[in-house]
């Protein structure tokens, strides 16, 4: 039976809660991922795509970033990986029908899911100045009307050029290399929204925003220390490197505000103990801290490492190491000789006793491992939280040798990929000059905006056209009201997309969207069949060839759009050939190994079967590219967060059935949630407190400055084991409460993960409410 869409959208008036579940994948993990794959695309389709998956001569799975092992299990996919595979390779189509039957006007009240669940886009549409509805157009139509518009604006800063992670590295050098000889460095991405305190905290202290492990870290390491992080849900194969480590020795510690399924218990599908046996015991220690808290925690282990060298002289510290490679210890050292442990505890919410007990572990570990991610930097002082992350590792020497590092966990599958081929407003002059001198041309140099920016640029109407490859900003960006408002000043809007979303619907004054092939597509050129590139969270650079035919022949891959826009655009500016470009993929790797560092010989290492790793300098040499040429230990000043009496501090999150604004369904099983996502996570003591009760309706405030109060009406209390003063609701619905302008210092990074907010009662059904700011 062939799928269909839904008529009607879904509502979130029949929530069902239930107790959170204390283990991760097992058979309900199989299940769950195969029978939406087998129901939406039949036997055949299904088994020749989950069988290559994440394979050498397959393709790499959109869903996240984490990296391949050397030897690929047959099923080498987690259960949210198929469901994104099963959601890009949909035989559904959106029918021409739906264009004339739906206005934006219409559109607007509809959700994220029953956007997706339309099927695929198969030709481009436009929707032209002062209509209510987009309509087919051709190819060389969309092409020209984007043309004309770029070629009219009175600068090339009026145009801003967004990307996903997502994309491939090919399309990705492409699209910063159409936008940069347009004039612009307005490259903002998904990473501005998510790791970006992650690259600037890094490259300040040890001179690269990526990784300094490899795969194999994690099974040579004493202890992994896991942050912020949601490994169950958002990165699943990550609990089989966890479950391998255990196996080898290693002890784990979990920091996070909430209990996570994954994080207390793991059964893998891929043995038979993950069906007849108790869970693996993941977590050897939990500390449920309190949200923003994680620095001082940090803080308070590091002090406590100075502490035991002071007991023990050269027993504790790697002193060589700090010589030899560091710089700043002094003034560390004196710093944290200051830290007040009842300040820390304030902060933490955790016992004394609980950070002895992990400052031990770390003490007593030859070989550690820290991994983050959203949790950590989606704070004020993100930034400095990863500082002070470097921090403890360089203390110890666990940077540069086997089974020790720090290991910043990508969401997206490719968001690593697009910054190293350029695309960020910041990219160094050394690149830059690089690019120029490839193409003949000389590049901006002037820093462009980024996603937070980007929609202030919009609001001020200073950007007239704004360009999606791919994404979905309006869902995952802040301040949603105040974002949507903005991209309607826009002239035009652009999408590349392979499904409608948010970003279709509120627009510019005309706007276009454009069908582009998914990872799981055969993609065929003039001069055959390609393949594209991509990058790991360990800087593993690999081929990712699709498999199946796609839907419509109308659809063209990303590189071919990107590619037909800029030769509209541009023509032979230059002397750049577009065209040769789109006809053979390898065309563009020659360029991209005469510009990006690393990448030298790119045609030959990304035939390899198994890839190459891009050299890491403090992985590889311990050698670090910062401003001194040595790993800085940093000092960095501890900020408390102001929540008033009567008032939480709310964290966005993902639920299980879901990956970034994609929803695969309206159940979070782990978490005990079935049929909607309206719903607030909040201490029971804490309910009790503000005098509320498990189950109620309530509105959400959150609370910013002088600015009027942001609120999500309708919502259900839920009664759940987070930490006390803090509550979590889901993203991209409780983006609304988060101010534009809240953003993490020296990243401008939207603060998502502490949000102040006061709950009273509310008289709106559940799941009717919409966002508003009053």
């Amino acid at each position: 039976m062939s799928p269909k869409a839904p008529k009607e959208d879904f509502s979130d008036a029949n929530i069902e809660v239930s107790p959170p579940k204390d283990y991760a994948a097992g058979l309900g993990g199989v299940f769950h991922s195969m029978e939406p794959a087998l129901k939406n695309m039949g036997v055949a389709r299904t088994a020749k795509l989950m069988l290559k998956i994440n394979h050498k001569d397959g393709f790499d799975c959109m869903s996240c970033a984490w990296p391949d092992p050397g030897h690929r299990k047959i099923a080498e996919f987690c259960e949210n990986g198929g469901k994104a595979v099963t959601w890009e390779a949909t035989p559904l189509k959106v029918p021409r029908s739906f264009w004339k039957e739906h206005s934006l006007t219409s559109l607007e009240d509809k959700t994220e899911y029953w956007l997706g669940m339309q099927g695929r886009i198969t030709e481009p549409v436009y929707k032209p100045k002062g209509q209510d509805h987009y309509e087919p157009v051709s190819w060389d139509r969309a092409f020209g009307i984007i043309a004309d518009q770029l070629n009219g604006l009175e600068h090339a800063n009026e145009a801003s050029f967004y990307t996903s992670g997502r994309a491939s590295n090919e399309a990705a050098f492409m699209y910063q290399l159409f936008a940069r000889v347009l004039g612009t460095n307005n490259l903002p991405d998904c990473s501005n929204m998510c790791h970006e305190s992650t690259g600037t905290a890094m490259q300040y202290s040890v001179g690269i925003g990526k990784s300094t492990i490899a795969y194999d870290d994690f099974l040579e390491s004493d202890l992994i220390i896991i942050m912020g992080q949601n490994p169950g849900t958002n990165h699943p194969r990550m609990l089989t490197a966890l479950q391998e480590a255990k196996k080898n020795g290693a002890k784990v510690v979990a920091i996070n505000p909430l209990p996570e399924a994954g994080l207390i218990g793991y059964k893998d599908p891929q043995s038979v103990k993950g069906y007849v046996g108790k869970p693996i015991e993941i977590a050897d220690q939990f500390l449920k801290i309190r949200l923003g808290g994680d620095m001082a925690l940090l803080q308070a282990i590091s002090k406590r490492v100075l502490e035991a060298e002071k007991r023990n002289p050269g027993k504790v510290l790697d002193h060589d190491f700090i010589a030899r490679h560091c710089d700043g210890f002094e003034a560390f050292e004196a710093h944290m000789s200051q830290v007040d442990d009842r300040e820390v505890e304030q902060a933490t919410g955790l016992s004394t006793a609980e950070i002895d007990e992990i400052a031990n572990r770390y003490i007593n570990s030859e070989r550690v491992i820290i991994a983050w991610a959203m949790g950590i930097t989606q704070h004020r002082k993100g930034v400095d939280t990863i500082k002070e992350i470097i921090n403890l590792l360089l203390l110890r020497g666990n940077m540069g040798k086997p089974g020790a590092g720090a290991s910043p966990v990508r969401g997206h599958s490719n968001v690593q990929g697009d910054r190293t081929m350029g695309v960020w407003e910041q990219m160094p002059d050394s690149f830059l000059d690089a690019l120029g001198k490839e193409f003949n041309f000389e590049p901006p140099r002037d820093h462009g905006v980024d996603a937070v920016h980007g929609i202030r640029a919009l609001d001020e109407g200073k950007i007239k056209v704004w360009m999606g490859l791919g994404g979905n900003l309006l869902g995952a960006i802040s301040d949603t009201n105040l974002a949507e408002s903005a991209m309607r000043k826009t002239k035009l809007s652009v999408q590349f997309s392979t499904k409608l979303n948010r970003s279709h619907v509120i627009t510019g004054e005309e706007a276009i969207i454009l069908p582009v092939l998914g990872r799981t597509e055969i993609d065929v050129q003039l001069s055959g069949p390609q393949y594209v590139t991509v990058e790991d969270s360990v800087c593993a650079v690999h081929a990712s060839h699709g498999q199946v035919k796609a839907i419509s022949d109308q659809m063209r891959s990303e590189i071919a759009v990107v590619g037909g826009i800029a030769h509209a655009t541009l023509g032979d500016k230059y002397g750049i050939d577009w065209l040769a470009m789109i006809d053979d993929y390898d065309v563009i790797r020659d360029h991209i190994s005469r510009v990006v560092p690393g990448c030298e010989n790119y045609n030959e290492k990304t035939r390899r079967r198994d890839g190459f790793v891009l050299p890491n300098g403090p992985r590889d040499e311990r050698r670090f590219e910062t401003e001194t040429g040595k790993a800085r230990i940093s000092v960095n000043e501890l900020e408390h967060i102001d929540c008033p009496p009567g008032r939480l501090l709310l964290q966005t999150m993902r639920s299980h059935d879901q990956f970034n604004t994609t929803i695969y369904s309206l159940n979070d099983r782990y978490r005990g949630i079935k049929n909607g996502r309206s719903v607030i996570f909040i201490h029971p003591e804490d309910l009790a407190e503000l005098g509320l009760a498990d189950g109620q309706t309530v509105d959400i405030f959150s609370e910013w400055k002088n600015e009027p109060d942001r609120v999500l009406r309708g919502f259900r209390t839920v009664a759940f084991p987070t930490a006390r003063g803090c509550a979590a609701a889901y993203f991209p619905e409780a983006n609304v409460l988060v101010p534009l302008d809240s953003t993490a210092i020296g990243s401008n990074t939207p603060v998502s993960k502490a949000i102040v907010i006061r709950i009273e009662p509310s008289n709106t059904p559940v799941g009717v409410g919409r966002p508003v700011t009053v």
